[in-house]
């Protein structure tokens, strides 16, 4: 089936083309329907289906006999460990943690934070709530403790899940002081913390309320104390998931079991082109969505290995880093953000490294999170001739809205978009008004309810923000914050968050547009753009910008280069005047780019740490470049 014929069968009949996809389940109780768009705010999917992701994920490939597959893989350079487990292995890991965590009063419904590092044990954790019906709620290991305190109150959870540390390359970051602090700050106190204890940094154990991870677990297996799966209900809770960023009250997406199921066991197949049994990699971390997705449940449903990679693209040691994974464990498709891309092609412009590894199993390189500029892509293209794909999603879906099908055979490349509406997503561009705007013009990209399975039903105890953050500016669709176009051959551009949209002399601009002609320059590694405040225009655009390794140029000319290239490219209009030079952009862990608060250190206004930067000092050399060029005084 072509991706045209896919997309028509969904148009003509979702409930029937959701129904079919289905198949691909085990249910304890199969739904009579697909859809019932009389439940929840727009609608539930398998409404009366009983089923467990757990079984899905882990058990029923057991009972199909590939226990002996492999289904784990983890690669940790920093601590130089490999360890693989079988489905078999996973199955016992699981089944044994599952049982502790009933000894301490887990059950169905009940919600478990996992606070973690890039290991074994966070998949294992992640898979034992689902065995158990329990719904958890992963947090960034390392979050700052007052972040964590606003997510542990906001879920309420029976039980910790964590580590005594995280490692970082050059450093040991001690999560347990962290935990300790935040569920002093909380006022909702879990009953048991299970700690893993990592040899680098042992942590201090609270007596009564800590238990020691490999003790309980190792004590539940040696005695053959395995949890069964338990029955939920397709519109039951599998986790809840904090959007990165957030400042105040937190914003916890729900995600329901059964539709969430359907979809992701779909894409692997059919947008990712992957079958069971081989290695799917993404180079993510479980902490955010690409983790639950695509790291945890996506390829362990398909039947596949998945990598838990706890190193970075450069530095661990170098930027031969992904290469060297994609050698040892036979990597077929490889899913990272574009800043990844970026920070190994500023320390390996040329992709000497490449050369250097086997990649002879390695057909595919999925790239997501941001926006993924084209010549990034490009330069990904021409070293690893291989077909690079850009898509989009979001927290809130889950898994692709846009993107190109490798599984339906794929559609020609656009550089610069991230492909085409997938199956069950009716895409449409609005202008501020709801009205439809004309392919080709920038407006706020929309999608028509119902969203399809595995999209978010509410917000965890916050049915009215719900609502007001995403239904009510456009109603009958969903409000996905991201501005940009559609194409005549309906082809879906990013431009920037609808709050990147900056406004010059009137003019509605779109900083991702300037940001992409900056990057076609062949000494520019990252850029950003931001809207400064004006007192004449309003805003004014202002860039930054990272420079190749071993590139030394005159800022002043280099500046003058780059304003050039967009007073060329998009026009005077864009008013582009100031291109500032500075070592290194500021980043959440996950690698998107802060361009919110680098605006607010523009325009001198107070601003909060965000919870998830990856290193606070660079926001002192942005404030120092800016101060050097006389912008900041």
């Amino acid at each position: 089936m072509s991706y045209a014929e896919a997309y028509a069968q969904w148009q003509a009949d979702p409930e029937g083309f959701w129904a079919e996809a289905a198949q691909e389940i085990d249910w304890i109780t199969p739904p009579s329907r697909a859809f019932d768009p009389e439940q929840g705010t727009y609608g539930r999917w398998f409404p009366d289906g009983v089923c467990n992701t757990c079984w899905n994920a882990v058990d029923r490939h057991v009972a199909a006999g590939h226990g002996d597959r492999q289904a784990l893989i983890y690669d940790s350079p920093v601590t130089e460990t490999v360890r693989r487990f079988t489905y078999a292995e996973l199955q016992t890991e699981v089944a044994a943690l599952a049982m502790v965590m009933q000894d301490h009063g887990v059950t169905k419904g009940d919600r478990v934070v996992i606070y973690m590092p890039m290991v074994p044990e966070a998949i294992f954790a992640m898979l034992a709530c689902a065995r158990l019906g329990a719904v958890h709620s992963v947090v960034f290991g390392g979050f700052a403790a007052h972040e964590l305190a606003t997510r542990i109150d906001d879920a309420a959870p029976k039980l910790i899940i964590s580590a005594s540390c995280g490692i970082e390359p050059g450093r040991i970051v001690a999560y347990k002081p962290l935990l300790d602090a935040a569920i002093a700050e909380a006022s909702s106190k879990p009953a048991h913390c299970l700690i893993l204890q990592r040899e680098m940094e042992l942590a201090a154990m609270q007596p009564g309320r800590d238990v020691d991870y490999t003790e309980a677990v190792g004590a539940a297996k040696s005695a053959g104390r395995l949890a069964e799966c338990v029955p939920v209900a397709a519109t039951d809770p599998l986790y809840i998931l904090y959007t990165s960023g957030t400042t105040g009250q937190p914003k916890g997406v729900v995600r329901d079991t059964g539709g969430h199921m359907v979809a992701l066991k779909w894409t692997m197949a059919h947008h990712y082109g992957i079958a069971p049994g081989e290695v799917f990699w993404a180079a993510s971390d479980v902490g955010w969505v690409v983790g639950h997705s695509y790291i945890c449940y996506a390829p362990l449903l398909h039947g596949c290995a998945t990598v838990v990679y706890e190193g970075k693209p450069v530095g661990t040691p170098d930027a031969g880093a992904f290469w060297r994974v994609i050698q040892d464990h036979k990597v077929a498709a490889l899913f990272t953000a574009p800043t990844a891309f970026r920070a190994i092609k500023k320390e390996d412009p040329e992709g000497a490294l490449i050369g250097q590894y086997d990649l002879s199993a390695f057909r595919t390189l999925f790239l997501a999170g941001e926006r993924s500029d084209p010549a990034t892509v490009q330069w990904a293209e021409a070293k690893l001739q291989r077909p690079v794909i850009d898509h989009w999603w979001q927290t809130e879906t889950g898994w692709p809205m846009s993107g190109n099908p490798v599984g339906l055979g794929q559609v020609p490349v656009k550089h610069g978009s991230p492909g085409v509406p997938m199956p069950g997503y009716d895409i449409r561009v609005l202008d501020d008004a709801g009205q439809p705007v004309a392919p080709g013009v920038l407006g706020n990209i929309v999608v028509k309810l119902p969203l399809p399975p595995s999209g978010f039903p509410t917000l965890w105890n916050a049915e009215a923000r719900f609502r007001k953050s995403y239904l009510e500016d456009f109603p009958g669709y969903y409000a996905t914050s991201d501005a940009g176009i559609m194409d005549e051959d309906g082809y879906v551009f990013i431009m920037a968050r609808t709050d990147d949209i900056i406004n010059v002399a009137g003019h509605r601009l779109s900083t991702g547009a300037m940001e992409e002609v900056l990057a076609h320059h062949p000494d520019i590694a990252e850029c950003a753009v931001v809207g400064q405040a004006d007192a004449l225009k309003g805003q004014m655009p202002l860039g930054f910008y990272v420079t190749n390794a071993g590139v030394a140029r005159d800022p002043q000319e280099l500046e003058r280069e780059l304003v050039q290239l967009v007073r060329a490219q998009i026009g005077a209009v864009a008013a582009f005047k100031t291109a500032v030079h500075v070592p290194r952009l500021p980043k959440t862990r996950s690698g998107k780019v802060l361009r919110g608060t680098m605006q607010k250190i523009a325009d001198k206004t107070d601003f909060k740490m965000p919870a998830a930067i990856d290193d606070p000092a660079i926001l002192d050399e942005i404030a120092g470049a800016l101060k050097e060029r006389g912008i900041l005084r």
